[in-house]
């Protein structure tokens, strides 16, 4: 789930990305994205209303991601803890596809954006809960503000991908030669 809630956060909020601005998809072809980012976690569809809500989910997710990276652990965790309560996030043990029995974390209402949000809020607790809330990151390359959460064995990574990382570092190599 946080997998799903950086997908989120990347695809539907704006800012800046591999040092260009970035505005998210709109009408239809939001609709589209976020039903890939929802189908490759074993979703379903999401309808242009709850691809529009899920919007407002990502920006409550991408202050999670802010406040940790700020270092500000406690805020996070509010932020966390507000998303848990307001979507009533309740586990269940559920079996689909074949699989065996697994544990899902459901919204009390039925609503997919809720749905979502109660997940995600659910995979970000157990982050902040351990001791791996320095996983979240949001990048630290110039103008790039994409989240990303650091599943590397050793937990160094501050760049959201391998093209911010190789900008930062060319422009290092830049500057050394002048």
């Amino acid at each position: 789930m946080v997998r799903v809630a950086v997908a989120l956060v990347n695809l539907l909020t704006p800012g800046e990305d591999r040092g260009r601005g970035y505005q998210p998809p709109e009408a239809d072809e939001r609709t589209a994205a976020v039903g890939a980012v929802l189908r490759a976690s074993g979703g379903r569809e999401a309808t242009w209303e709850e691809a529009a809500e899920l919007c407002f989910v990502a920006a409550e997710l991408r202050g999670v991601f802010e406040a940790v990276s700020a270092g500000a652990i406690d805020d996070a965790a509010a932020q966390v803890n507000a998303l848990l309560i307001r979507t009533g996030a309740r586990p269940e043990l559920e079996r689909h596809d074949g699989q065996s029995w697994h544990l899902h974390f459901h919204a009390a209402s039925k609503s997919l954006p809720d749905g979502w949000a109660a997940g995600c809020a659910t995979g970000l607790a157990v982050v902040l809960g351990g001791d791996l809330h320095d996983r979240l990151g949001v990048c630290t390359a110039p103008r790039c503000d994409r989240v990303y959460v650091d599943i590397s064995r050793n937990g160094t990574r501050r760049y959201c991908s391998t093209s911010c990382q190789n900008r930062v570092k060319t422009a290092a190599f830049r500057a050394r030669l002048t």
